[in-house]
């Protein structure tokens, strides 16, 4: 891959996890001049990957703000979308929302297992939202956590493999927050921030400790 290739390909993964980027703000990231980075821009630009908003600042000329397009979502994979679409199509027209519903279930049964197999359910919930993300991210979500100063942690996935069958089946969503819940414990509450299917940039989930038995 040449060193063009490379950083064009760079550019699109740090405006997909990192969300919309000034020039300079990608310059520094990737270790170029700012006139590199607007030409990375420009070029992804005209293949209808990237599009800008100038943004006005509280002071000084309004700030070029930079963001993929669908087209440059679309450069990150989407699980064979099209065959997870038509199944669920057959599901629904074989089984009916029923089945699918058992479906569904079968699916959350295996992620706990697999997830619990990775999480030491005896380690601090950083530690655990941790090992969560890195399994997140193995399985293609671009997935990280984050501490909060007032105790809770952050799971951020800034990509979905599995969109195309989130948007036609809610129920996959759904799923995952009980997913999140069961594997983390009962020591903290799982609640979704931000929310790709509702116009947010990525999904994040915001976990929150809890004293266990405590009724208020």
């Amino acid at each position: 891959m040449s060193a063009t290739v490379a950083t064009s390909e760079q550019t699109l993964f740090l405006l997909k996890m990192r969300g919309s980027q000034t020039a300079q703000q990608l310059a520094v990231l990737l270790d170029v001049t700012s006139m590199g980075a607007r030409r990375q821009l420009e070029a992804a630009r005209g293949k209808g990957l990237v599009t800008f908003e100038d943004v006005a600042d509280k002071v000084g000329r309004p700030s070029r703000r930079w963001s993929l397009t669908d087209a440059g979502h679309a450069r990150f994979p989407d699980r064979h979308a099209d065959l997870t679409l038509e199944l669920i199509s057959q599901v629904r027209q074989l089984f009916g929302d029923e089945g699918l519903d058992k479906l569904i279930a079968a699916r959350e049964a295996g992620s706990v297992a697999a997830y619990r197999a990775l999480i030491d359910d005896g380690a601090q919930l950083s530690d655990r939202v941790a090992s969560l993300a890195m399994a997140r991210d193995g399985e293609g979500y671009m997935a990280d956590s984050k501490a909060q100063p007032d105790g809770s942690v952050l799971l951020v996935e800034n990509h979905c493999p599995i969109c195309a069958a989130a948007t036609a089946c809610q129920k996959f969503c759904r799923s995952e927050l009980a997913i999140f819940q069961r594997v983390l414990g009962d020591d903290c509450m799982v609640e979704r921030s931000e929310y790709l299917l509702e116009g947010g940039r990525r999904c994040v989930y915001r976990i929150v400790p809890v004293i266990v038995g405590r009724s208020d």
